[in-house]
């Protein structure tokens, strides 16, 4: 279930044609605007806001950002009041009249005052937002790190990797485009790209970080309230751009830990002959060949880890509920639910195709 091919270049398509101006411009605005996660069927969607702060760092971007508004706001409102002021004030003239060029033998002082006044203010309010920028980028960086999870985040085209590191040897684990973090503790992030620039954005939590292929960049935050949050590629990265979300689910240290647990842990094994069949065509069939199930004779590393796949609300980085109905449509005809995907349609017949969809449905 690989959800994502490999363009020639950031703006091409698998084909190698560059990508029409329209569905580009759909694409990036239906992703910048958080429109992503219309994703079919998605009954509730996570937080996409970065006007509601849950994190000390959105903290700082969110006051740095009223601040910058207000500022603007009020300038652009005395602009317009002198502007109406100066239209309402200007002599009316017909078209025989002759120009006025008296004020460039008589220099108007008061206007010049009145001018110089306003620069002399916009400069004091530029330098001013220049201090804030500064300030708040400095808060940004002195986030106390001490105890914090550490994880590691691949963007794919067009799904998102998160490796939690090891506590002791060989506990750590691998999800797909779900994040979960306590509550009051950092979170210190590991950010890389495995084929293009994606951008990590998490609006509730902090700001936007690139993922730079070839090169390790760092992202440090700290969620001080429970909830989910929806996290979204913000940098144009290739035909299923828009449909590149995941979700950040912040919640109680003891949930935290409790659902650590149940990710270490390896899959259940079948418990009928239906089940045993279906793991039976996961592990000798294709599906092994790009993706991990622990517990199993599957180490694929093409698509992301399915130990624990039906434990997530979502499959395809956000592109639709995870329900069984989906899952066996997903396997049939993964093009015709995420156009631009490279997993292949399957070729099961419709007995082995149950039997596959009852096994991965235990892997809760």
């Amino acid at each position: 279930m690989h959800p994502g091919p490999v363009p020639r270049s950031r703006h091409e398509s698998p084909a190698g044609k560059p990508l029409r101006g329209a569905p580009r411009l759909r694409i990036a605005a239906a992703s910048c605007c958080g429109l992503a996660w219309h994703a079919r069927g998605a009954s509730a969607a996570p937080a996409h806001d970065a006007l509601s702060p849950a994190g000390v760092q959105a903290s700082h971007i969110f006051s740095l950002w009223t601040l910058t508004l207000t500022v603007c706001s009020l300038v652009f409102a005395a602009v317009l009041i002198a502007l109406l002021v100066a239209m309402t004030r200007a002599p009316r003239a017909n078209r025989d009249a002759r120009p006025d060029l008296s004020p460039l033998e008589r220099p108007e002082k008061r206007v010049g005052r009145v001018v110089g006044g306003a620069a002399a203010v916009s400069v004091v309010l530029l330098f001013g937002l220049l201090l804030a920028d500064v300030a708040t980028d400095r808060a940004l960086s002195r986030l106390p790190v001490a105890d914090a999870v550490h994880l590691e985040m691949t963007g794919h085209q067009w799904w998102w990797e998160a490796r939690y590191a090891d506590d002791a040897p060989g506990s750590g684990f691998a999800v797909a485009n779900e994040l979960h973090i306590p509550v009051g503790r950092p979170v210190v992030i590991a950010l890389k790209a495995d084929d293009v620039i994606h951008t990590f954005w998490v609006p509730n939590l902090h700001g936007k970080k690139d993922m730079i292929p070839g090169r390790q960049s760092t992202i440090e935050f700290r969620a001080d309230r429970a909830g989910a949050y929806r996290g979204q590629c913000a940098e144009f990265c290739g035909l299923e751009h828009a449909l590149m979300a995941f979700t950040v689910v912040a919640e109680p240290p003891a949930q935290y830990d409790a659902w650590v647990a149940r990710q270490r842990a390896p899959a259940p094994q079948p418990a009928n002959a239906l089940q045993a069949q279906g793991e039976r065509l996961f592990t000798t069939g294709n599906c092994a060949g790009c993706h991990t199930v622990r517990g199993t004779s599957a180490h694929g590393v093409l698509g992301p880890d399915l130990t624990h796949v039906m434990s997530r609300p979502m499959l395809g980085a956000g592109t639709f509920e995870n329900t069984p109905a989906n899952l066996e449509s997903w396997i049939k005809a993964p093009g015709s639910m995420k156009p631009g995907t490279t997993m292949p349609a399957s070729q099961l017949s419709a007995q082995d195709l149950n039997a596959l969809v009852a096994w991965i449905g235990t892997l809760q």
